[in-house]
């Protein structure tokens, strides 16, 4: 009998399990009787031990057994990647551009009216890509330019901001009430309209206000600052208004207010043939089509501040006179089409973005000649131009905010106007 030690048998061991596992199935047989003669270990533990000598010992189940296996556990290696940068920093200023100029869209609005801009930006000098970028541009998915822009839509941080209904009217009951879900696929001249104030935080005193509307069907906007909400500079407002939309007005909606739920307002709509509907108390989602326009376009531009001089009226009714036709031919919106309710989850289906200018255009309730005016204003714009001019106005109103202290709800009300600084600095 032999007597080595455990710690002299590993040695052995470790010394002939990389021979034995290299040789062939004779010499194997050959080092298996040498290593019995040393060890005195049965012959099937001893080729064992040979052939898992330094493996790690794992356990697996298989069904309600615990099964014991012997091996080495490898990593797979994961073969790397060629990475491949298809859009380079040029194409990224380039797309930066058209987003800041398009007024900071989503890829899926943003994307399919990029063949459009870019012609413009290029005539008025914003841009000046060259063969390769222009052509990745064209081609690039709104996937890619959320992507791309995943960084700038950190430093740009867009809240959203409307205001609630408070005041109720007793004229409210010669009104019949309409519910968003009660209106479907309406012919243009279905307007919804709504009071945007300015008031700082401050409601006491006269402040200026913004009368806008906006058309459910085409989605055309358009706005007009007032005094204040006094029923005659509402109703002058909204006359004037009228006369802007390219089609004649069908129905006037609105919230309950008193500068809406009045017998001036009534009374005209009834001498002119429109209908006159107004929302559900305290049920914001009825206006929902004009409530976020004043949220992505009034709040965005104009911001939280308090104004209330003649010149601030002036400047503001400007600022919209551009703003307008910036929104309405160049800016495209997204309508839901379907609506789908899977268990807890809604899932929508939207078609594809437009312009309120271009659903005019595909709608068959609008005249030829008033297309064919549409098109001649709108050959006469300038995305650009427009741009440049719409932050003129923005940043004069920007300075007198900035100027008047205390008159704002805190000091986040003056992040609204970032977006401006940074123009403002730019240019």
């Amino acid at each position: 009998m032999n007597y080595w030690k455990k710690e002299e048998k590993m040695k052995i061991i470790n010394k002939l399990k990389n021979r034995y596992r290299k040789a062939s199935k004779k010499e194997k047989g050959i080092i298996l009787n040498e290593f019995l003669h040393l060890t005195n270990y049965n012959r099937k533990y001893a080729g064992w031990l040979l052939r898992n000598a330094g493996r790690r010992v794992f356990l697996k189940r298989k069904g309600k057994k615990l099964v014991i296996f012997v091996g080495e556990i490898r990593k797979k290696k994961r073969r790397k990647r060629a990475k491949r940068k298809i859009y380079d920093k040029e194409v990224l200023e380039a797309l930066k551009e058209i987003w800041r100029v398009s007024n900071f869209l989503c890829g899926k609005r943003l994307a399919p009216f990029i063949p459009e801009i870019i012609p413009q930006l290029e005539a008025s000098g914003r841009i000046s890509p060259s063969d390769s970028t222009r052509e990745k541009l064209l081609r690039i998915s709104a996937a890619t330019v959320d992507r791309l822009l995943k960084d700038e839509k950190r430093k740009v941080a867009l809240e959203k901001r409307r205001g609630r209904p408070k005041i109720r009217s007793l004229v409210m009951r010669q009104i019949p009430i309409r519910a968003f879900s009660e209106l479907e696929n309406p012919p243009p001249g279905y307007i919804d309209i709504d009071l945007v104030y300015h008031a700082g935080g401050n409601p006491r005193g006269d402040f200026i206000h913004t009368l806008s509307a906006v058309d459910i069907a085409t989605d055309w906007f358009e706005a007009m600052a007032v005094k204040n909400r006094a029923q005659v500079w509402t109703f002058e407002a909204l006359k004037a208004m009228e006369k802007r939309f390219p089609f004649p007005i069908i129905e006037i909606h609105s919230d309950n207010g008193v500068e809406f739920i009045n017998a001036h307002l009534l009374k005209y709509c009834q001498m002119t043939g429109k209908k006159f509907t107004r929302s559900r108390p305290y049920r914001k989602n009825d206006n929902c089509y004009i409530e976020q326009k004043n949220g992505s376009i009034i709040r965005k531009f104009v911001g939280h501040a308090r104004y209330t001089t003649e010149e601030e009226l002036n400047i503001l009714n400007e600022l919209y006179g551009y703003l307008r036709l910036y929104v309405n031919f160049f800016q495209p919106t997204m309508k839901l089409i379907k609506k789908e309710r899977i268990g807890s989850k809604v899932k929508r289906k939207y078609d594809t973005p437009k312009t309120p200018f271009q659903r005019i255009l595909s709608s068959p309730h609008i005249s030829e000649e008033l297309k064919e005016s549409l098109k001649k204003e709108y050959q006469s714009l300038n995305i650009a131009e427009l741009w440049k001019k719409i932050y003129k106005y923005a940043n004069q109103l920007l300075d007198i905010a900035e100027k008047r202290k205390g008159t704002c709800i805190n000091e986040k009300i003056l992040e609204e106007f970032g977006i401006e600084t940074k123009v403002r600095q730019q240019e």
